[in-house]
């Protein structure tokens, strides 16, 4: 199979889809991978290290593939020089990218997205969105380190004793947990929360206090929290205010696939927040956890700095990259039959799980749904 690496172009976007140790599997098991010049240079791997494990570096490579991978959908122009039949492997959430789907499906492209993958045993080692969050997690408890004026370890010296810095975490998945546990590895004290009821024992397993409030917990579909209703939901931020006026940093993790971002604190929670304190929040880009967060800003809500994470795993392109491409790598060797060409079996519920597109169909449900309703919609303006 004739597999192509695109090269990034949104604004920001810093990761590669394969980087060299990837590309070197997918060769020694019989694959042509060509990558388009630069495509690995924003996460430090020159196109060298491609050429020296197998690969060759072609401004044309996506005309002659067979399965194009990159991290952000391709864009228009990309998809309309694409030949019929051939397949594409990034991150497509397809609510957002209604147009793209529809272009893919008529172009008879086959179109994977990552974030489709299903959350079940068997497809952890090609759980994209996981991994991304671990690398966030850990960005997220060293932005807050960088940015609190003051020590996150007990110090312990002749001239006094600092105390440590008080850390609040919202969210105890793959993000939660690992600021969790950068955080007390930097020797903060921890508090998390998290809806659902496994993950007091995870929070505690980090070395963190589970902070445990009065409210039904809320168990979702892959290990995700589902969405609570606006009288539990404020409940719930009375509940936490406490905790996090006392806290010198608030970390905000949590996320609903697909959906906006639940409100978890509001810019009068974070007001009570001591003078210096920081506010980290990691779904600001998806309406935020966090009331008057901006993505890739930071901004001051009464006396506490609030920091939008925007793209957060792309601010560690290397070990982001060596993660994803791993994901992809495991993701193509599933869909790859004998002799090393392209057979994606529809019978397998990975494959058909993060499928958007293929054969000229658009085979994701619910994508599928929201396209027939925009053409519904179209057609009623034209009329």
């Amino acid at each position: 199979m004739r597999i192509a690496v695109a090269k990034e172009i949104d604004e920001g976007e810093t990761r590669v889809a394969l980087v060299p140790d990837a590309v070197a599997k997918l060769v020694a098991a019989g694959h042509q991978v060509s990558i388009e010049p630069d495509a690995g240079a924003d996460a430090d791997f020159a196109d060298q290290t491609y050429v020296d494990v197998g690969a060759t570096v072609d401004g044309d490579a996506l005309a002659g593939a067979d399965l194009v991978a990159s991290v952000r959908p391709l864009n228009s122009g990309a998809i309309r020089a694409l030949a019929e039949g051939m397949a594409t492997i990034s991150f497509l959430p397809p609510a957002q990218s209604l147009d793209l789907v529809a272009e893919l499906r008529d172009r008879s492209v086959s179109a994977f997205a990552l974030e489709l993958v299903p959350r079940i045993s068997r497809a952890q080692s090609m759980d994209a969105l996981s991994s991304q969050a671990l690398v966030s997690g850990y960005r997220a408890a060293i932005v807050a380190s960088g940015l609190l004026r003051r020590f996150f370890p007990l110090s312990m010296t002749a001239a006094g004793t600092v105390q440590p810095a008080e850390v609040v975490v919202l969210g105890a998945g793959v993000a939660g947990l690992q600021a969790i546990a950068t955080c007390r590895r930097l020797g903060s004290v921890v508090k998390a929360y998290d809806v659902r009821a496994a993950a007091a024992e995870e929070i505690q397993s980090m070395g963190a206090k589970a902070i445990e409030l009065d409210l039904d917990t809320l168990e979702g579909a892959g290990g995700y929290a589902r969405e609570m209703t606006e009288d539990r939901a404020q409940r719930q931020r009375d509940l936490l205010a406490p905790h996090i006026a006392a806290a010198d940093v608030l970390i905000t993790t949590a996320a609903v696939p697909g959906r906006q971002a639940p409100l978890l604190v509001t810019a009068d929670m974070v007001e009570q927040m001591k003078p210096g304190s920081v506010v980290v929040d990691l779904a600001a880009e998806t309406g935020g956890n966090v009331e008057g967060s901006k993505p890739g800003s930071i901004v001051s809500i009464g006396d506490a700095q609030v920091w939008g994470g925007a793209n957060v795993a792309g601010q560690m392109p290397g070990p982001a990259s060596r993660l994803l491409a791993q994901n992809i790598v495991n993701l193509i060797a599933l869909m790859t039959g004998e002799d090393a060409a392209l057979a994606p079996d529809f019978d397998d519920e990975i494959v058909v799980g993060a499928c958007v597109t293929h054969g000229g169909e658009v085979r994701h449900g619910p994508t599928r749904e929201l396209l027939e309703g925009a053409d519904s919609e179209e057609g009623n303006d034209n009329g």
